[in-house]
């Protein structure tokens, strides 16, 4: 073992990327927590991630915002921000600083000009390996989930599972309601309602509306209500969806916080959606999903949980896809799914009732595989 993870007081972990890929490495953040319980933990990503260190503070001390680089497309630099932030990391005298930023070809440097004693993370065989016994060869094929655990085995840290968390609060589920009543909306009984999400932070990764509402309507004549679940930005989408809807539905777009469409993907019997946060939401409080991926890499980022979690892609070659907008005439990798075929998996999701383990919605519960007792502590948390 080259690190004695005993003797650590203060550790970086660099990721600032968005809320999905942030989502997938909390199997490792666990792993690093039980190795280092002693140790400050502070999150480097962007200026969201705060709310996410709060959230998941078991293993998150601290977030030290990143204020971007060039070269980097997750948000636009804040040149003049760039010279205190590396000034304010290398203050912490960090013992270890932790490169989880992709393959490490642009950030294996920004991760090292942290100043911190020791460099772990990826590096790309041939190109800049800042430490061979602390960096593991990137694969670019690898699971998102699966990556940042073998990591932290290669770093000789004991994994603690492949499941992704959401924890939720009382305050989670007071925002729901506050978001709901604003809407004059009567929010649906638990287990009652489908989830639609049709946005996606890039129109690229976006399957058609219509055939949303297609899906919406299906599950609709099985005596599911509809909810419909975007940020404030998806108006739009929202509006193209109900316009081609025959049932109706309730439109919660831009009524909720990230706390509050987790509470409410939390109770719902299904999750539909575009391969983005949400999907790694669902997975995180253990909701049943269906998640169409328009141009991501699906091997990459679909839910380890096949049977709970069904992904659906059609395959082209162009895929990955890096544009915002797709420039092939059609879309293919979108359109090639059909409703048909996401209707089918949703309604065999639905029958299949899957057991919801507690842990999926606070991991201080302890898990068990019941539903009636994941419904008691969701009414717990309520109250």
């Amino acid at each position: 073992m080259a690190i004695d993870f005993d003797s650590l007081r203060r550790i970086a972990v660099f990721r600032a990327l968005q809320l999905g890929d942030l989502l997938v490495t909390v199997p490792a953040l666990r792993a690093l927590r039980a190795a280092a319980p002693q140790a400050q933990i502070v999150l480097v990503g962007l200026p969201w991630a705060a709310s996410f260190a709060e959230r998941f503070e078991k293993y998150v001390d601290e977030h030290l915002v990143f204020p971007g680089f060039p070269g980097l497309p997750e948000s636009a630099p804040d040149m003049a921000a760039i010279p205190r932030f590396f000034a304010q990391a290398q203050s912490y005298q960090f013992d270890l600083a932790i490169q989880l930023h992709g393959s490490g070809l642009q950030t294996n440097p920004l991760a090292v000009a942290m100043g911190a004693r020791r460099n772990a993370g990826f590096f790309v065989p041939g190109h800049y390996c800042p430490d061979p016994e602390l960096f593991a060869d990137w694969q670019d094929s690898e699971h998102e989930v699966l990556r940042y655990l073998r990591l932290m085995r290669f770093l000789g840290i004991e994994t603690r599972g492949e499941a992704l968390e959401f924890p939720l609060t009382g305050r989670d589920f007071q925002s729901l309601r506050h978001g709901a009543a604003m809407a004059d909306i009567d929010l649906p009984a638990p287990g009652g309602y489908a989830c639609i999400h049709p946005g996606s932070r890039l129109p690229s990764r976006r399957w058609p509306p219509e055939r949303f509402a297609q899906v919406a309507d299906a599950l609709a004549a099985e005596g599911l209500q509809i909810v419909l679940t975007g940020s404030d930005g998806e108006r739009d989408i929202i509006a193209a969806v109900r316009a081609a809807m025959h049932a109706p539905a309730l439109d919660l777009c831009g009524r909720t916080d990230l706390g509050a469409l987790a509470a409410l993907v939390a109770q719902a019997r299904l999750v539909v959606c575009n391969d983005t946060g949400i999907s790694h939401v669902a997975a995180g409080v253990a909701t049943p999903s269906v998640v169409i991926s328009s141009g991501a890499d699906a091997r990459r980022w679909a839910p380890l949980d096949a049977n709970r979690h069904r992904l659906l892609f059609a395959h082209a070659p162009c895929r990955p896809c890096a544009h915002v907008v797709c420039p092939v005439a059609g879309h293919p990798c979108a359109t090639d799914v059909s409703a048909e075929r996401v209707i089918a998996e949703a309604l065999d999701l639905c029958a299949a009732d899957l057991p919801r383990p507690v842990r999926a919605v606070n991991a201080d519960l302890q898990a068990a595989p019941m539903p009636l007792r994941f419904i008691q502590d969701i009414r717990r948390l309520e109250s």
